[in-house]
C-alpha cells in the first residue's frame, strides 16, 4: 500500500514557500537584498511548477510604439511562441504581447503598497498591443482578441490586523477597472482572487495560500488560451530610428 499522501504534499509545498519568505524577512538585513530574496522565491516558486511553455522573470514590458512599463518583479510570459526577448546585462525586457501575468512581490502588504502594485499593473495593461490574422492550411484565421492580463500582489505578511480585514478589500476596491488586481496572497494569512461573474474579491483565509494561489494562477492560464500572434514588424519600424 502506498505511503503517498497528495495533503500532505500539497501542505508541504506551502509551508516551504511560506518558511522561505520568513527566512528572508528575518535574515536579509539590507531592504534591497531582502525585496530581491523574496522576488526569487515567488520566482522560483513559478518557474518550478508553472508549465513549460509559461516563464517567469523580473522585466521590463515594451510596445511596438516604444512605451515602457515600469520595471515588475514577476512577469509571466509566454516562452514557446514568443519571437524575441532581450536580455542586455542583467535586464530583461518582454513585448506587450508575449505577457500572461504580472505580480508586485513585497515583505508585507499595506495600502500603499497595494496601490502601489496596481500602478505597477495598469503600466503594462495601458501598453499596445498588436495581433495579426493567424494562418492555416485552408487561409487564415482573424486575428486573436487580446487576453485580459492578469495582475496581483504577492507577500509574506500584512500590516493590517486582522490580516485580511475591511483595510484590506477597501484597498482592493480602489482605482479604476484597468488597476485591480485579480490574485494576491498573503503566504502567512491568505489569499484572495477578484471574481470576474461579480466584480468582487473572494478571501480566503488559511487553507495552505501559497499552494491555493499557484492553483488559482494555473486555472486562470489555461482558460487565457495562448497569446496574440505578434506583429514583428511593428518593432523592426524602430531599426530606422
Amino acid at each position: 500500500m502506498s505511503t503517498w499522501s497528495l495533503p500532505q504534499l500539497l501542505a508541504g509545498l506551502h509551508d516551504d514557500i511560506q518558511q522561505r519568505l520568513g527566512t528572508v524577512r528575518k535574515t536579509f538585513a539590507h531592504p534591497g537584498t531582502k525585496g530581491d530574496g523574496s522576488e526569487n522565491v515567488w520566482l522560483d516558486l513559478l518557474n518550478t511548477y508553472l508549465p513549460q511553455r509559461y516563464q517567469a522573470q523580473k522585466a521590463h514590458v515594451v510596445d511596438s510604439q516604444g512605451n515602457f512599463s515600469e520595471q515588475i518583479d514577476v512577469v509571466i510570459f509566454d516562452r514557446q511562441y514568443s519571437p524575441f526577448i532581450f536580455n542586455y546585462e542583467g535586464q530583461t525586457i518582454i513585448p506587450a504581447e508575449s505577457v500572461y501575468a504580472v505580480f508586485e512581490a513585497k515583505q508585507t502588504i499595506n495600502a500603499q503598497l497595494v496601490a502601489y502594485a496596481r500602478e505597477k499593473v495598469a503600466s503594462v495593461r495601458k501598453l499596445h498591443r498588436t495581433s495579426l490574422p493567424i494562418p492555416h492550411a485552408g487561409g487564415t484565421y482573424p486575428p486573436k482578441p487580446l487576453i485580459p492580463i492578469i495582475g496581483g500582489l504577492l507577500t509574506f505578511e500584512s500590516e493590517w490586523n486582522p490580516a485580511l480585514g475591511n483595510s484590506f478589500e477597501e484597498a482592493l476596491y480602489k482605482g479604476d477597472g484597468s488597476e485591480w488586481l485579480n490574485l494576491g496572497c498573503v503566504a502567512a494569512h491568505g489569499h484572495c482572487f477578484l471574481n470576474p461573474e461579480t466584480a468582487s474579491y473572494e478571501i480566503t483565509y488559511e487553507g495552505k495560500p501559497a499552494t491555493a494561489f499557484l492553483f488559482k494562477l494555473i486555472s486562470l492560464l489555461q482558460f487565457s488560451g495562448t497569446v496574440p500572434m505578434i506583429d514583428i514588424q511593428a518593432y523592426a519600424k524602430w531599426l530606422t530610428e
